[in-house]
C-alpha cells in the first residue's frame, strides 16, 4: 500500500505499453471507417471545406496508420504526432474547439498523443528492438 501512495512511477513501462496498445486499437477501429463508403458519407457533411472532399479520407487513413503504428509500438512518437494533428484538426476545425464539453472526445486523443510523445512507447514495442532501448535517459 505504501508503494501505491509513493510519488514514484508505478509500473510505468508496462502501464504505458497497455495504454499505447489500447489507444492504438481505438485509433485503428476509427480508421477502419475509411473502408466504408457509407460511413464516409457522413464525414463529407461535417468537413468545413466543401471543395476538399479528400480531407475525410486523409483523416481516416491517418487514424488507421497511427492506430497500426501505436498498437505495434513502431515509430511511436511519429504515430502520436499523426494522431495529434488529425484529432486537433477534428477538434478545432471540424468541431467548434469546445474541449470542455462538445469536442472533448477528440481532444482527449490529442492529450494522449502528447503523453506518448513525452514518454515513448513503454514495453512490448517494436521501437525497443529497432532503436535498441537503453536504460539511460
Amino acid at each position: 500500500m505504501k508503494k501505491f501512495f509513493a510519488p514514484q512511477s508505478l509500473y510505468l513501462e508496462n502501464g504505458m505499453a497497455l495504454l499505447r496498445m489500447v489507444v492504438g486499437c481505438f485509433m485503428l477501429y476509427h480508421g477502419l471507417e475509411v473502408f466504408s463508403a457509407e460511413k464516409m458519407k457522413v464525414y463529407f457533411e461535417w468537413q468545413p471545406f466543401r471543395d476538399a472532399s479528400w480531407l475525410p479520407y486523409l483523416g481516416k487513413a491517418l487514424e488507421f496508420v497511427a492506430g497500426l503504428l501505436l498498437t505495434a509500438g513502431l515509430l511511436t512518437r511519429l504515430a502520436a504526432l499523426l494522431m495529434i494533428g488529425t484529432l486537433a484538426y477534428i477538434t478545432f476545425f471540424v468541431g467548434n474547439g469546445k474541449v470542455w464539453y462538445e469536442d472533448q472526445h477528440p481532444f482527449l486523443f490529442v492529450l494522449l498523443g502528447l503523453v506518448f510523445v513525452f514518454t515513448g512507447p513503454g514495453n512490448f514495442a517494436l521501437d525497443n528492438m529497432l532503436f535498441k532501448k537503453d536504460k539511460m535517459n
